[in-house]
């Protein structure tokens, strides 16, 4: 294993069978009233359980709030009527989940009436961290740290570790799923061609 992966998988790893109040759920969820799922991810070969419910295409995307770089709340329904890609990773401090949010912000330059957003469950101060340093300008970078709303309403919240599963949401204008993967080991990249080929097609359907 390179070190490329290596340092994204030493943070991940570690975290992993950690503890964390039930209080991260926040609201009236419960880690009994929400599905948990097996055989859909794991972490260098390693099984890992979702939690929240399951998202597939052709559904009305749940509305959901996380906090901006500013600690500011934002909704995914604040960009009604763009495409949005929502980018989805567990930690910015990993080398491949900070490609990540580089490689979707390269590509947002070339999507016009599209909204990329990344969230993770990392806090918004190592948000506005990252993105300064590294220039991000094109996506909207968000914490899911405080009730984990995306995680348990999306289905990519990890059981062992409380962090986000790594995948891609594509939404369309109406607000109906459009695209979904969830990244089957969190040692690899999401598939960014396939995704951003679903979001031209929604940009170029909407203009034709």
């Amino acid at each position: 294993m390179n070190c490329y992966r290596q340092s994204c998988f030493g943070l991940i790893l570690l975290l992993l069978g950690s503890t964390v109040a039930t209080a991260a759920f926040g609201g009236a969820e419960t880690e009994q009233s929400v599905t948990k799922r097996t055989g859909l991810i794991t972490a260098r070969g390693n099984p890992l359980t979702l939690v929240g419910n399951p998202i597939n295409v052709g559904d009305k995307a749940p509305d959901f709030t996380a906090y901006d770089r500013n600690m500011q709340p934002v909704s995914l329904s604040d960009y009604a009527g763009q495409v949005r890609i929502i980018t989805v990773f567990p930690s910015i401090d990993t080398k491949v989940c900070s490609l990540q949010v580089r490689s979707f912000n390269k590509q947002a330059s070339q999507l016009n009436d599209a909204q990329i957003l990344a969230i993770s469950v990392d806090l918004p101060f190592a948000l506005d961290r990252f993105c300064a340093a590294e220039g991000i300008d094109k996506v909207v970078a968000l914490s899911d740290y405080r009730h984990r709303e995306f995680g348990l309403k999306y289905g990519f919240l990890i059981d062992e570790s409380r962090l986000l599963a790594r995948g891609t949401i594509i939404v369309d204008q109406e607000g109906i799923v459009r695209y979904v993967e969830y990244v089957n080991d969190l040692s690899n990249e999401p598939n960014y061609e396939k995704a951003i080929a679903v979001a031209e097609s929604l940009v170029d359907k909407s203009g034709s």
